[in-house]
């Protein structure tokens, strides 16, 4: 080697000031804080109506299930 390797000049071009730990040089993107969202009446109305959809679509497929393996079952 003549000793002519150059250090990376990309390192020396880093501003140490904002980051915590040595773990976030490495990130590309700091996590976006979420801003608290005012919960309005109607949001909680949708929300509870997805949720509601939800659990009545999940128990007509458990009934349906259930069904076929007791038809199963009994076929068998």
């Amino acid at each position: 080697m003549n000793g002519n390797h150059q250090k990376n000049s990309n390192y020396n071009n880093i501003d140490f000031s904002n980051y915590d730990h040595l773990n976030n040089l490495f990130r590309s993107n700091f996590p976006v804080k979420k801003e608290k969202k005012k919960n309005t009446f109607k949001s909680l109305k949708n929300n509870t109506i997805s949720s509601l959809n939800d659990v009545e679509y999940f128990l007509n497929k458990l009934q349906h299930t259930i069904r076929y393996i007791k038809l199963f079952k009994l076929l068998k």
